[in-house]
This record gives C-alpha cells, structure tokens and sequence, in this order.
C-alpha cells in the first residue's frame, strides 16, 4: 500500500495504482517559506506528442543542480520514460533516458524515482516493456551526463512475471540503492520484494530481500522505499507485513517486522516511506489496520542500528474521526530531528504534518491554511516532506478547491513552525485552473526548497512541472 491509497480514498485520480515512487524536487535559491514560480519541463511538450507526460520524482544534488524523471507519451500512445538536468538553476531540456528506446525497443517505459548525491552525479530508476512481461532498469549520470539504461543485473532471472524499480538513493556518485518488486511467476499475488547496490560506479546483482519470505509467508510483498545514510549503509521499507531492512556496509541484512506493530494490534500494516539521516539512524512511516477495523498511521525510528518501537503518531487519532489515516512520508535532516506527513479522514481526507524533535515525536496538525485552501470542497493530502535541518522542512500534497479540482499545495516550516500553505506560485496559470496532482517537495541542506509535479494543460493534456527561482 502507498500514499495512492489515500488518493483512492478521496477519488482524486484514475491514474492512481501506478508504482509509487520515492519523490523529491529542488531548486536554487528558494529559502524555506519562499517559493518560486512553476514552470513547465522544458522540451517536454515537444516530445509530448500524445498528450500525457508526468513528473514521477525530481532530486537535487545541491542547490540549483537536481534532476527530474518521469515519462511522455508519444503519438502513437507509447510512454517513454525521460530525464532532465538543472545546472546553476537552469533547467535543461528534457530527453528520453538513453538506451530505454533499444531495451524496451519502443514500446513502454517510465521513470519512478531519480537521486542525486550531488551536482550533475544521480541515478534513475524505473520500468519498460520489451514483449510481455515488464522490467526493471536503472541509469546514471557522470558528470552532467546521463549513461545508457541498464536491466537491473540478475532481475532477469528472478522476474517470472513482471518487475519494477519503485525507489533509487544515492549516498554519494555511484554509491547507490534501487529497490522495487517482481512477480515469482504469472499469478498477480507473488510480488516480492527486492534490493540491488551500486558500488563504485557498478551495480551489483539484484537479491530477494532477505528474510522477507518468511515474514509474508509466501504471501505477496513489496519494497516501496529505500534510502541511504552512507555508501553501503542503507535501508529498505514495504509490506505486507510492514517490514524494514538494512544494508551495513555493503551487505544487506534479515527483514524484520516493525518493531511494536504487534503492541499496536496491527492486523495488516505497510512502510509507506523510509528515510537515513545517517548510517544506522532512519525512520519509518506508514499505515496499520487496527484490530477493530479502522485504519492508523505510525512512525518507527532507528538509532544506531537498532530499529525502535513503533508507535501510532501522536495526536493523529484524535484528528481521524473517520477510521482512516496513514502516514504518505518522511523525512530526516539529522539523526532523531524528522518530519512525517499523510492524512486522516474527519469526515472528508485532510493533510497533516507532525515534527519529531531529538528523537521525541510531537503531535500531528492539520497543515495550516488548508481548510481555506479547499473552502469546504472537502478533501486533502500531504505526500511528500523533506527536512533542510532540524526545524527547517517542507510539505507538499493536493487539495480539493472549490470547483472539485485538483490543485497541489506547498508549506513550509521555519524556526519549528509550520507556515499557512500555499497553492504553488503560477501553476493556476500553466493549467488554466485545471488540475495538479502528483507533487513532490525536497529542501537542499542549505535550507533552500522547492517543488515538482504534474498539471493538466487548458487542452486537457498532462503535463510536468518543476519550480524555479522566481
């Protein structure tokens, strides 16, 4: 389960059931609280034949230098995964990943995260279609220049019935994770989970993550996020059962369940989201099904390679009246000071934020300024947090605003304190007051933030957004 769930819940979008992706954007010069103006992906439109592009995930390196993925649409209704660099705060143009057009021999592909660990060096993520069954492939770039995409090493002879990267992170150029699901043979309830490491410019042989077999006991299950605190230090999250696994120095260990989803008389539980502020030091968030019926969101956090208790975010069932809520993602800027956000149902699904401080986790709120933004349409959702610094971090989701349309939302926290959100500055004006959807936030460790996504023109045609100084 990921944060498409919550979109389900709110009947926001049809294309919702897509891989999830571990998404995050940036752009120079954007202090937390100001944001810059959205533009479209330059050259996007132009390769955008068929009408239907999306931003899955942007990354920066650092400020002014990130990376965007994602895919188009052809003329002829194909999909082609694509890439685009920002250098000094310019964006380039957008192109289609080299090589996917040889793997997927034109058919389909698609971009569902993209990392950078620093400027002009990141690594993509994502899946094509060669005859009948998908497959995962990653690419990286060097020096501002992105390499052919690759099938994942060894996911060929694991993947029986399709494959997918869902999440990449990179700790540092070309030290990197990837991590997705396959299916074991053609039945659709025989997801597994896997993990593949880049080390030194080379990615190694994707693995079944280990243990995770006998956690779902032969049930399906799947890796929906994975980050790095340091090369060879990673961790990797998913369901179902809600499970964590980490990578020590180069050498990935045993899945565990969630510490305390038992505690919590979790029937069914899912890690939506991971984050590593450093090697051995992250965080979990994610969704348990209670054993009297209603869905919670949780929090788990590891200290020095030793995963935590989970415990239900405080303050979060109080909001959630409605028997739903989850948390969509997290975020970590140093070892016990994160950010988690989701949403919870009260009636209808609206956006929260909770802060944790020193390793105590505070109470969730309603993202300020939401309630004005959807003027009682009804209907929100944060899916996206990144940390700048401890007390620095930004939110990103949608809303409903009054018309019944999507829009995508930004917030900002400075000094401790959540700021009123905001519609992204000039999206109303390249969607023509149609919809937005599929944001993604990432604030560099200079503090600076910004945004990416995917808006729907005034021809009805999908297209992507990153956000630039204004």
């Amino acid at each position: 389960m990921t944060w498409c769930t919550g979109l389900a819940l709110v009947g926001a979008l049809a294309a919702c059931g897509q891989p999830a992706a571990a998404r995050t954007a940036g752009s120079r010069g954007l202090a937390a609280g100001s944001w810059g103006r959205a533009i479209e992906v330059p050259g996007l439109a132009a390769l955008n034949k068929g009408g239907g592009a999306e931003v899955a995930s942007v990354s920066c390196g650092s400020a002014g230098n990130c990376a965007a993925g994602g895919y188009y649409t052809d003329s002829a209704g194909g999909e082609h995964g694509f890439v685009a660099s920002e250098r000094s705060g310019v964006w380039g143009r957008a192109i289609e990943v080299p090589g996917l057009a040889a793997l997927s021999a034109g058919g389909y592909s698609e971009v569902s995260s993209v990392s950078c660990a620093s400027a002009g060096s990141c690594a993509a993520g994502g899946s094509y279609n060669r005859s009948i069954y998908d497959q995962g492939f990653v690419a990286v770039e060097r020096n501002g220049v992105w390499g052919r995409a690759i099938e994942v090493p060894g996911l060929g002879a694991l993947n029986k019935g399709g494959a997918y990267v869902v999440s990449v992170s990179c700790a540092s150029a070309g030290n990197c994770a990837a991590g997705g699901y396959y299916y074991a043979d053609r039945g659709q309830n025989t997801a597994q989970g896997f993990v593949a490491s880049e080390r030194h410019g080379r990615w190694g042989t994707a693995i079944k993550v280990p243990g995770l077999a006998a956690l779902n006991k032969g049930g399906p299950a799947e890796v929906t996020s994975v980050s790095c605190g340091s090369a060879g230090n990673c961790a990797a999250g998913g369901g179902e059962p809600g499970f964590v696994a980490g990578e020590r120095h180069g050498r990935w260990g045993t899945a565990i369940k969630v510490p305390g989803l038992a505690a919590l008389k979790g029937v069914q539980s899912d890690v939506n989201s991971v984050s590593c502020a450093s090697a051995g030091n992250c965080a979990a968030g994610g969704i348990y099904l209670e054993h009297r019926g209603g869905w919670q969101g949780f929090v788990a956090a590891e200290r020095n390679g030793r995963w935590g208790q989970a415990i239900e975010v405080p303050g979060l069932a109080a909001l959630n009246t409605g028997g739903y809520a989850q948390v969509d993602s997290v975020s970590c800027a140093s070892p016990g000071n994160c950010a988690a956000g989701g949403l919870y149902m009260n009636p209808h699904a609206h956006g929260f934020v909770a802060v944790e401080r020193n390793g105590a986790w505070g109470k969730a709120i309603q993202v300020p300024g939401l309630r004005v933004l959807i003027k009682g349409a009804g209907g929100a959702e944060t899916v996206s947090v990144s940390c700048a610094s401890a007390g620095s971090c930004a939110a990103g989701g949608y809303y409903f605003d009054r018309s019944r349309h999507l829009q995508v939302f930004v917030a900002s926290e400075n000094n401790g304190v959540w700021g009123t959100a905001i519609q992204v500055p000039g999206l109303a004006a390249l969607s023509k007051g149609r919809e937005a959807f599929f944001p993604t936030v990432s604030c560099a460790p200079a503090g600076t933030c910004a945004a990416g996504g995917t808006y729907t023109d005034a021809s009805g045609h999908a297209q992507g957004f990153v956000t630039q100084p204004g």
